[in-house]
């Protein structure tokens, strides 16, 4: 009998050891379980979790990819904030006062209607956008200063709920952290796809409570570009072609697994870097850039200046570009992007840029469109 009475005391404990330890606090994870992963298509700089109370996005360290580089869990600001929330910067949605350093953010945000948010913008010549114009006039939206130097007065007076950046390095993480203001880094830009650029809309729209308009958005650009795409999926005669100038010393040209790269191949050329693994660009000296795009067939650069280039000017700058087989047959195309918004639909509508592209390598697929940003140079 003693045996059982002993043996009946254990089982009591056990279920009173196992009863407390089902009361301990739990992960928020646990508590929360996750309802879903939204599927990226083609950013890898970034991911998207959906909790019942909350998001999860994760923008991961582009010069480190074993690390995330930040962590930001959204909460709406029409619910009360949940308990046991992981670690990471709290931003409540949707964000009604912003700063941004970027002129391809700015394009962002008026794709998604919500530039009334902005208070403050860094670089202003750099943005060809009427409605930011206008209210910097007016005062509406205060100049910054530059990126790389910001006005950290004017920041504090303008109260953002969020400063969007663009740093290009990691040395540039953490520089606006004493302000006690939720930092957002736009990464887009390193992105090697094309689509992986636009992707980036999704993220953004998720900040502002457009989660419907974005992934709109970046689906609508997917179709038109991927249709583009096919029109040259049977081409066989596929030109060569190069891109950029020589500046200083070296000829920094976009390697062969770059987001050009990627347009020139869906465009329907030959990319004399293709064979590079290179997703940056790549300091080449003349003589390595000769040797291999001498015979190109197409060349394709941009610049930035108030008077048009010319095969003349061209040339003063630098003698030796007249070695080359497409300024000997007048096979320029220039992009000017003092006078169209290349770098801010870039990113936003690759599929724009891509048609201009299939057009010059392939006028016979598209006879009657003309090239929006690519001139053929006088």
């Amino acid at each position: 009998m003693r045996y059982y009475f002993y043996y009946f005391l254990f089982l009591i404990s056990c279920l009173f050891f196992v009863s407390c330890k089902g009361k301990q606090d739990k992960p928020a994870q646990e508590n929360n379980p996750i309802l879903s992963t939204d599927r990226i298509y083609y950013a890898q700089g970034f991911t998207i979790e959906t909790y019942p109370d909350y998001s999860l996005v994760k923008v991961k360290n582009p010069w480190d990819k074993t690390k995330i580089l930040q962590t930001y869990i959204l909460v709406p600001k029409s619910e009360n904030l949940p308990e046991h929330l992981p670690a990471g910067t709290l931003i409540r949605t949707p964000l009604k006062k912003t700063v941004v350093f970027s002129s391809v953010v700015c394009g962002i945000l008026n794709e998604l209607n919500v530039l009334n948010s902005l208070v403050g913008v860094t670089g202003p010549q750099y943005i060809d956008i009427p409605f930011v114009k206008e209210n910097l006039s007016k005062g509406i939206i205060q100049d910054i200063g530059q990126e790389t130097n910001p006005d950290i007065e004017k920041l504090i007076l303008v109260e953002p709920e969020v400063i969007f950046t663009n740093p290009v390095n990691e040395a540039g993480i953490g520089a606006l952290d004493k302000l006690n203001v939720p930092v957002v880094h736009c990464l887009e830009y390193m992105e090697t796809h094309p689509l992986g650029q636009t992707e980036w809309i999704r993220l953004l729209g998720r900040l502002f409570d457009k989660k419907e308009q974005a992934d709109s958005l970046f689906f609508e650009t997917l179709h038109a570009y991927n249709e583009l795409k096919e029109l040259t999926a049977m081409v066989i005669d596929r030109p060569t072609v190069f891109t950029e100038l020589k500046y200083g010393d070296f000829w920094y040209m976009p390697g062969g697994k770059s987001y050009m790269a990627h347009l020139f191949d869906a465009a329907g050329a030959d990319y004399i870097l293709k064979e590079d693994l290179s997703t940056g660009s790549i300091p080449l000296s003349f003589e390595m850039v000769l040797d291999k795009a001498e015979h190109a067939d197409f060349w394709l650069f941009k610049y930035y200046q108030s008077q048009e280039m010319t095969y003349k000017q061209l040339a003063e700058k630098y003698t030796n570009y007249t070695l080359f087989d497409a300024f000997k047959k007048r096979n320029i195309y220039v992009c000017n992007t003092l006078k169209v918004p290349y770098y801010q639909e870039l990113p936003l509508h690759p599929d724009r840029i891509l048609k201009d592209m299939i057009r010059l390598f392939h006028p016979e697929l598209l006879p009657d469109y003309q090239p929006k940003y690519y001139d053929e140079m006088k």
